[in-house]
């Protein structure tokens, strides 16, 4: 072999060729990768002096899927299918291939990469390494006879579970399958791979009798795979609502794994195609992506960021233990601070709970989270214990002189380097941070709850946070794991004031005689997690009223709080904690309260307004124009102006639908020159609630997206 590639380093050994994937940064299948590596795999089947081909990757990955940027540009099927049966050519061709192929599995073997260890004839594994095939995850299924392939090497079962979660499995779990054959330490990787290359050469091992193509023996009945099927699609339809890839999967094995393996690939690759120029798709690839560059902000570019090891908590309620269970399971040391010993032990009992899911799934056991709690966690009642920590976090009560009391007194304590952090979920950061002497230190760090399981960290900057501060902060929060979302200082932060927008149109219609089950029904089909009543209800009637009461005070009429409002909050049924609100609570299930529906009938009666009919669509023209607006108004006033970044947050913070793509992707789709005209129509009917933002009306005029090419 004489030629030279830029992506795949060539070694001869004793009739062993190994090729050496090598595209920076993470081996990922791009066209020119794709490219090289079908030629130096097919060159090298063709060289006499090559017995045994060895692949293997560089660093943490074998092959770590497909270059997902390329992927959002195809917005045409057929030319895409046409590729993609080329790739299924050249596996084809390593699985007919004369001469046996092991894949060495150094680091993660994920998408593609999976797909071509799948097509190899024998797999080692390095400990340790993820594998697994996540396309369903951007809204994709395995495109190069993954779902042909997998089931055929381990069953129809796991391999479903597989592809249907994306979930990785490690290598010890893969060899448990039958997904590897070996499972060896990385440093005897190469040296098991030479050994399984002379075994073929010996004849002690035949790659004619590994083809997976070819295999049948771990595939089910006709009648046992249609029995399967029908489970699996009963169990994902409630699950996978409003999503492609996951009824797709199960078509292609339903239609498929039979003995003409070229039709069956040949489906599958239409079927990817189906997927890949969707909406969803699209909008899910962009999430992935929008993901990766969260928090990679210009003002903070090039900063190096301080790493914390050890980080202090003040509190340790249903927000700080679940913060400080974050910590242990980062790896960091943490010091608990609560105002007496009482309180210190329950908030210990607080956190032990917050693992009982580890524990329930065996991925943790008991003596192992007490030997975790006694080597990482120190618990105080004394503030002059923080002396020697790296950051510290608050979670105290939401009072102002209360939290602004105890930044003062940790000044004199902790290094002037410390990073302030507080939890509040509505206390100006601004302000608060004025008792200091360099308010540049503080920072909001707003979890969500609870904290332990959802991914969002938004993160707060005051007016005088430093950019260093920023840095570490950001840096912070891929350590624990979170997605970090940058906005400034304001009303309800992004978030909260955006979710108040989105649901907040639910009071208009029911003042207009739209019942508040329908409206409730909408928002779930439309796919959200819970309706208004439902949310309402679950964090209180109560807080809510206040909260809307202080964006009156601080931005204006457009948000004085609504007549109906007032009357729902005077009731004082304020939701579960008082066991009724929109909903009773007293029985099996909720039901409607009556005497929520008696004050409703008691305002449309006064108001003279009958009831109304409206349709799913029209409800969510009316709840997501106002959310929209809401949006483009917190970019006007500076809160965030990061499209991209707002979208997530509200996906990985509230459980907006991730296949819609995010508030701004939606109204991209709905075009806004429809927004506006929604919005326009809105305001003559129910007010300045609706007055559409300047930012839509001149994004509309010029023709402008949210997302810009």
């Amino acid at each position: 072999m004489n030629t030279q590639y830029q992506t795949v380093k060539v070694e001869l050994i004793d009739g062993v060729a190994i090729l050496q994937m090598d595209n920076p940064p993470v081996n990922q299948m791009s066209e020119h990768f794709i490219l090289e590596l079908k030629q130096a795999t097919l060159e090298t089947v063709e060289d006499p002096e090559v017995k045994v081909i060895i692949l293997t990757g560089t660093g943490k990955n074998f092959v770590a899927g497909a270059d997902v940027t390329q992927l959002l540009t195809v917005n045409e099927k057929a030319p895409f299918v046409a590729k993609l049966m080329d790739v299924h050519s050249w596996l084809n061709a390593l699985e007919a291939s004369p001469k046996p192929i092991i894949a060495a599995i150094n680091g993660n073997c994920l998408g593609g990469g999976m797909e071509i260890a799948l097509a190899c004839h024998y797999r080692i594994a390095a400990q340790g390494v993820s594998l697994g095939l996540p396309e369903v995850k951007l809204g994709l299924l395995p495109g190069s006879a993954g779902t042909q392939r997998m089931p055929r090497i381990v069953g129809l079962p796991e391999a479903l579970d597989l592809m249907l979660t994306g979930k990785f499995i490690k290598a010890q779990k893969a060899w448990s399958l039958g997904l590897v054959d070996e499972e060896v330490p990385l440093d005897q990787l190469r040296q098991a791979a030479l050994t399984a290359a002379g075994k073929f050469q010996k004849g002690l091992l035949s790659h004619k009798s590994r083809k997976a193509s070819r295999r049948f023996d771990r595939l089910p009945s006709a009648s046992e795979k249609t029995s399967l099927i029908n489970f699996i699609k009963a169990q994902t339809a409630p699950k996978a609502k409003g999503y492609i890839a996951p009824f797709k999967i199960i078509e292609a094995v339903e239609k498929g794994l039979s003995t003409d393996f070229e039709a069956d690939i040949a489906r599958e690759a239409d079927l990817f195609g189906d997927c890949l120029v969707s909406d969803v798709a699209k909008n899910l690839i962009g999430i992935f992506l929008n993901e990766r560059s969260a928090g990679r902000l210009p003002r903070i570019k090039g900063l190096t960021p301080a790493k914390p090891k050890k980080v202090g908590m003040l509190g340790g309620g249903v927000m700080g233990s679940s913060i400080v269970h974050l910590l242990l399971s980062s790896g960091l040391d943490a010091v608990l601070w609560e105002v007496n010993d009482q309180a210190l032990a329950k908030a210990v009992e607080a956190i032990k709970k917050t693992f009982a899911y580890k524990i329930k799934i065996k991925k943790l056991k008991p003596a192992q989270l007490d030997a975790l709690i006694a080597e990482k966690l120190t618990t105080t009642t004394d503030l002059a214990d923080m002396a020697e920590v790296d950051l510290v976090i608050e979670a105290v009560l939401e009072n102002m002189e209360v939290k602004q009391d105890i930044w003062k007194k940790l000044e004199g304590i902790c290094r002037p380097d410390v990073i302030f952090a507080t939890n509040t979920s509505a206390l100006p950061i601004t302000e608060m941070a004025t008792v200091l002497a360099d308010p540049g230190r503080m920072i909001g760090l707003h979890f969500f709850n609870p904290a332990e399981r959802m991914p969002l960290l938004e993160i707060i900057c005051a007016e005088q946070t430093s950019d260093q501060t920023l840095a570490t902060s950001v840096a912070f929060g891929r350590t624990i794991k979170k997605v970090p979302v940058v906005v400034n200082d304001g009303p309800g932060f992004y978030v909260s004031r955006q979710l108040g927008g989105l649901m907040g149109g639910s009071v208009f219609l029911m003042a207009d005689g739209v019942s508040p089950v329908d409206i409730e029904a909408a928002l779930m089909d439309y796919g959200m997690p819970m309706g208004p009543a439902t949310l309402s209800d679950l964090t209180g009637i109560d807080i809510n009223y206040h909260v809307n009461q202080t964006f009156a005070r601080r931005l204006g009429d457009r948000y004085k709080v609504h007549p109906l409002t007032e009357a729902i909050y005077a009731l004082g049924d304020y939701g579960r904690k008082t066991g009724r609100g929109y909903f009773d609570y007293s029985g099996p299930k909720p039901v409607p309260n009556p005497r929520v529906a008696q004050v409703l009938a008691d305002y449309l009666k006064e108001h003279q307004v009958a009831p109304r009919e409206m349709s799913k669509q029209e409800i969510i023209d009316v709840m997501l124009a106002n959310g929209i607006n809401e949006a483009a108004l917190m970019m006007q006033e500076g809160i965030c102006d990061r499209p991209a970044d707002m979208d997530l947050a509200m996906i990985y913070g509230t459980g907006f639908p991730p296949y819609r793509g995010g508030i701004f992707r939606y109204a991209d789709k709905w075009g806004l020159d429809k927004v506006l005209a929604k919005l326009t129509e809105l305001e003559a009917r129910y007010g300045a609630r609706f007055a559409p933002a300047e930012l839509i009306k001149s994004m509309a005029a010029e023709g402008r997206t949210f997302y810009q090419d």
